[in-house]
């Protein structure tokens, strides 16, 4: 993972224990190029930010691929709880509105294609399976990881070995 992460939140990612809890948005589309500067400005400062009953949490969040926002949250010294979810829930869809994008769709998949970064609907991305376009080496992104350490270990995986693989 640190080879994706920006340079400018190693350090802290570093730090991060195995067990810090991770949220993955997926955008619909690449973030335009130029947009990537101020977006990743804007998440940096909500994790900054972000707190749970009047305490600060230790947070930090970054952009990858161009199509990822990645939030995460040491709930060692304070739990993420539900009204702060719900402010990341807001700041997102802040975000989706500002630039354009769907950041929710569950039913979107993300694969790499080489070194490109592809996202398909679940129907064109089963079709492309069964076209053999994709196969169970296809490396595929799990959106669905909950903690840093399986963020590093199984955030990308082969098809065959993912839940994708119920949806082809």
């Amino acid at each position: 993972m640190q080879s994706r992460i920006n340079t400018t939140v190693m350090t802290a990612y570093d730090t991060l224990p195995d067990t810090t809890r991770v949220w993955i948005y997926q955008s619909n589309r690449p973030f335009e190029e130029k947009d990537i500067p101020a977006i990743r400005e804007s998440v940096q400062a909500f994790a900054q930010s972000w707190i749970s009953h009047n305490r600060q949490l230790r947070a930090l969040g970054d952009v990858l691929h161009r199509q990822f926002i990645v939030l995460m949250v040491d709930e060692s010294q304070a739990d993420a709880s539900g009204c702060s979810i719900d402010k990341s829930v807001y700041f997102l869809k802040q975000l989706e509105a500002e630039y354009g994008v769907g950041l929710f769709d569950r039913m979107a998949f993300t694969y790499k294609e080489g070194d490109q970064v592809v996202t398909a609907p679940r129907d064109a991305f089963a079709q492309l399976y069964r076209e053999g376009k994709i196969n169970d080496n296809t490396l595929v992104f799990d959106t669905l990881v909950n903690n840093k350490g399986d963020f590093d270990r199984h955030w990308l995986k082969p098809l065959g070995q993912s839940w994708h693989k119920r949806m082809v």
